[in-house]
């Protein structure tokens, strides 16, 4: 292999570390928080670095978690292909990574941003790579709720990179994405509850039963629906956003009665697929209602 070659290998190596795909949602919705915590289009100074800083330090968070988890992941099918469960990269390496990556996020942020981004910032990253990783996620079936918390915090880091504060408003935001993620990662614990088994993770599948799980979804997917109209019943947000709200929080509801009284694997994979999507689109139009005349 070429020096080239080597080195395009290990920075892909690197990157998957990172867990882009979940940073990438995690970087949308605190975008979307900052552009909602203005009235106009918000400076492009916070907006540019506060997207960098956030990123660096969720990349960082998520290699501490594969560095932490590298001997379960072993065990499960869903994260076996990873670079550290593999040996392609060290614990040294992973560590050293996640340290300069999280330092470089956090510098930026306070030094271009404001300080209380980044300290917020900073309890992200604790809440999520230590009181999540080590201390809920092993000892008890409500870890995706109580730790739930952290991945609730984008938009709160958003809407303080521009604002300096955090709002009720920007609370509100967390209130949504925090009920959005126990549906969201029960979908994924159901048609991967052996593999949480096998690596001895007390997963609400797991602990209480396929059942018992496939109510929760829906009786949390039936209150995400109440509190995403909420941006609208304090005037956040207009009739447009209530709409694509109803829309999309019917469909997610509907889906999960399907998976009560229907269960199968490829219909909780396709509940968690438009987990994501239902997200996605419903800060999106939170966005383009506030754009709106």
């Amino acid at each position: 292999m070429t020096t080239l070659a080597f080195a395009e290998t290990r920075a892909r190596q690197f990157f998957a570390l990172a867990k882009p795909r979940v940073v990438s949602l995690i970087v949308f919705t605190a975008v979307i928080g900052m552009f909602l915590a203005a009235p106009g289009i918000p400076p492009a100074e916070p907006v540019l670095f506060g997207t960098i800083g956030i990123a660096l330090v969720a990349g960082a968070a998520a290699a501490i978690n594969c560095l932490i988890e590298q001997n379960i992941d072993k065990l499960m099918r869903r994260t076996s292909w990873r670079p550290l469960p593999r040996g392609q990269i060290t614990s040294g390496q992973t560590l050293a990574f996640a340290t300069c990556v999280g330092a470089a996020g956090l510098a930026l942020l306070y030094t271009l941003v404001n300080p209380l981004t980044m300290w917020l910032t900073l309890g992200t990253f604790v809440g999520y790579a230590i009181v999540y990783t080590v201390l809920l996620k092993p000892a008890t079936p409500q870890n995706i709720v109580i730790g739930g918390a952290s991945g609730a915090m984008p938009p709160v880091l958003g809407w303080a990179a521009v604002t300096g504060q955090v709002t009720p408003e920007a609370l509100l935001l967390f209130l949504i994405i925090f009920v959005w993620t126990p549906p969201h990662f029960w979908a994924l614990a159901l048609y991967r509850r052996d593999d949480y088994a096998r690596a001895d993770l007390p997963m609400l599948p797991v602990t209480h039963g396929q059942r018992y799980t496939q109510l929760m979804i829906v009786l949390y997917t039936v209150v995400l629906l109440a509190v995403s109209l909420l941006p609208f019943v304090v005037r956040m947000s207009g009739l447009p956003y209530l709409v694509v709200a109803l829309a999309l929080g019917g469909r997610f509801v509907l889906f999960a009665l399907r998976l009560y009284r229907s269960y199968s694997d490829k219909l909780a994979r396709a509940t968690f697929r438009y987990s994501i999507t239902y997200l996605a689109w419903l800060f999106f139009a939170l966005l383009v209602d506030h754009y709106l005349p």
